[in-house]
């Protein structure tokens, strides 16, 4: 029998028809089989299906991040672990940090094919997965962060007896561990919270949306926990960081004009400080990325959890997911552009990225045998 397509459209548009048929028809969650139907939150299901072509565009910036995030944090991981100038106990937490972001990397590949697949392939099991190495990076990232804001406040405020040692940097390092087992196991295994799907139904994450006081108060703790804590610990390091450093500067000005001098900094220590304060922009800035990118992603949470739903879009949530990954590729950039000591071994090491640096041990050096040979100078 032959389809009269004159009833209300002509032939032209009814393709366009037929596609916004599909698009009516099928909402978000149509394609999970029966059995895991419980998957899918009743908010998401009065969404229409995301366009097949929205999940290949996140496949490709899932891609490019995971080919950035490898190549980055591999690395510094290589480069911090084998250079003797880099052995030090604070640059274990900067190998620390590299592997949260590392963790997070691990990931990308089952969201990828489940954009290809536009469902979660392993269903439970799946969501479980990217859930626990979502929370393991995700809180791990924010504590270690806390971390290096403490050992970059206790190495610049007290340069001779405030630095840590090997063992004490490895007692942080297992406890930025510990700190994220709690909220990344309790809802792995259904002790407290769960973990479930979340936007494109491609992603997982701890549920944020179930209406009871349990769910609520998760919700509450887990915020504390993994983003308000972080963020007050290093609003307070890097705070007491920075008066330190003004503290610094006003002695050395002060004693330059006792001597009658323009600056003290051209000695040693002094040159050996500025290299250290340039490595906390590095830390601050990295703090800073943080920020920014665990932050929208918050505000979503405790919107799903206290707020205003509607404004919850499968798109709108998965634009502060994506950004919350970024950070983890951005972070070994950070240090390729500022880290004087990273960037001298990537003169040394890998010549064809362009990176141009000088020794900071040299330049220290140079800079106290420069003060040796104008002190008499400027005590005649």
């Amino acid at each position: 029998m032959a389809t009269n397509y004159t009833d209300d459209i002509g032939p032209v548009a009814y393709p366009l028809k037929m596609v916004s048929q599909e698009v009516v028809e099928h909402m978000l969650g149509w394609n999970i089989p029966e059995e895991h139907q419980e998957l899918v939150q009743e908010h998401w299901r009065n969404f229409p299906a995301v366009s097949k072509y929205a999940h290949f565009l996140l496949a490709l910036i899932y891609s490019c991040l995971l080919l950035a995030s490898i190549s980055g944090n591999g690395i510094v991981v290589w480069i911090f672990s084998t250079s003797k100038s880099l052995r030090s106990a604070s640059n274990m937490f900067v190998i620390n940090l590299a592997v949260f972001d590392m963790l997070m990397m691990l990931e990308m590949p089952l969201l990828i094919v489940n954009s290809f697949y536009q469902r979660p392939v392993l269903f439970q099991l799946g969501c479980d997965i990217y859930g626990v190495l979502g929370s393991l990076s995700g809180i791990g990232g924010a504590i270690a962060n806390v971390v290096i804001a403490y050992d970059r406040y206790k190495t610049i405020s007290s340069p001779l007896d405030g630095r840590l040692n090997k063992v004490q940097a490895s007692l942080l390092i297992l406890f930025t561990w510990l700190w994220a087992l709690p909220f990344t196991f309790l809802p792995a295994f259904r002790i407290w919270g769960r973990f479930v799907p979340e936007g494109f139904l491609t992603t997982c994450s701890f549920d944020y949306f179930t209406e009871d006081q349990d769910t609520k108060v998760f919700v509450m703790c887990i915020f504390a926990w993994s983003y308000c804590i972080p963020m007050l610990l290093i609003c307070f390091f890097y705070s007491k960081l920075f008066s330190a450093v003004r503290l610094h500067e006003r002695m050395l000005k002060e004693q330059a004009k006792k001597m009658n001098v323009k600056s003290l900094a051209a000695n040693k220590e002094d040159a050996g400080k500025s290299v250290e304060i340039r490595i906390a922009k590095v830390a601050f800035t990295i703090f800073f990325l943080f920020v920014c990118s665990w932050t929208p992603y918050a505000f979503v949470t405790m919107v799903g959890a206290f707020g205003d739903r509607s404004l919850l879009t499968p798109v709108a949530t998965m634009i502060p997911a994506v950004c919350a990954k970024i950070v983890s590729c951005i972070d070994p950039w950070v240090y390729a552009i500022n880290h004087p000591r990273y960037r001298a071994e990537l003169q040394k090491r890998l010549p064809w990225m362009g990176v141009r640096e000088a020794d900071p041990d040299t330049v220290s050096t140079s800079s106290g045998a420069t003060a040796q040979t104008q002190n008499p100078t400027a005590e005649a």
